[in-house]
C-alpha cells in the first residue's frame, strides 16, 4: 500500500483505516455479515461480465465454458446475498485453510530466504499457519466473529503501516 505524499492526508487516511478497525474489532459479526455480503456482490457482476465477454469467444467450447463460469459466478452470488450468514460460515472455513497454507508458503519461504527479514517471514508464517489453524480446528464456532476480526486487524496493520511507510516521492 502506497502512502499519500501530504501529511495530512496521511494521517487522515490512518485515522479513517484505524476508525474503521476499531468498528470490526467492536462489532465483528456486522463487519464478516457485511464483507460476505460484499464478495456476494462482487461475484453477481462478476457472473454479469463473464456472460456479457460471450461475444469475445471465437469458437463455441469457449462460449459454452465461458457462459457457465457466469452462471457459476452469479449463482454463487445470489446465493451468497440470499444466506449471507450460511456463507459466512463457510467463508471462514475457506480463510482457515487459505491462511494455513498461506503460513506453510511463508515457512518454505524463509527457509529458503538467507535475507535480513528471515526472521520476520519465519514468524509471519508461525502465526499465519497458526490463526488458520486455529480457524480450521474451531469452525464452525468461530464463523460469526472470526472475519470481521481478522478484517478490523488487518485494518489496523494498514493504518500503522500507513504511519511509518517512508514518503514516496512521485518519478
Amino acid at each position: 500500500m502506497s502512502a499519500p505524499a501530504s501529511p495530512a492526508l496521511r494521517w487522515l487516511t490512518a485515522a479513517l483505516l484505524f476508525a474503521g478497525a476499531g468498528l470490526s474489532i467492536v462489532l465483528p459479526f456486522v463487519s464478516a455479515t457485511l464483507l460476505t455480503i460484499a464478495i456476494g456482490a462482487v461475484a453477481v457482476v462478476a457472473g454479469i461480465s463473464q456472460v456479457l465477454r460471450l461475444s469475445g469467444e471465437a469458437d463455441t467450447k469457449g462460449k459454452i465454458f465461458r457462459l457457465l463460469s457466469g452462471l457459476l459466478y452469479v449463482g454463487g452470488g445470489i446465493w451468497v446475498l440470499a444466506f449471507p450468514i450460511d456463507s459466512e460460515v463457510s467463508l471462514t472455513l475457506f480463510v482457515g485453510f487459505l491462511l494455513a497454507f498461506e503460513g506453510v508458503m511463508e515457512l518454505a519461504a524463509a527457509a529458503t530466504n538467507q535475507g535480513p527479514a528471515r526472521g520476520l517471514v519465519l514468524v509471519d508464517g508461525v502465526v499465519t499457519a497458526i490463526l488458520g489453524g486455529m480457524l480450521i480446528a474451531e469452525w464452525p464456532s468461530d464463523s460469526i466473529w472470526a472475519i470481521g476480526m481478522l478484517f478490523g486487524i488487518g485494518l489496523a496493520f494498514s493504518a500503522v503501516n500507513m504511519l511509518t511507510a517512508p514518503n514516496q516521492a512521485a518519478a
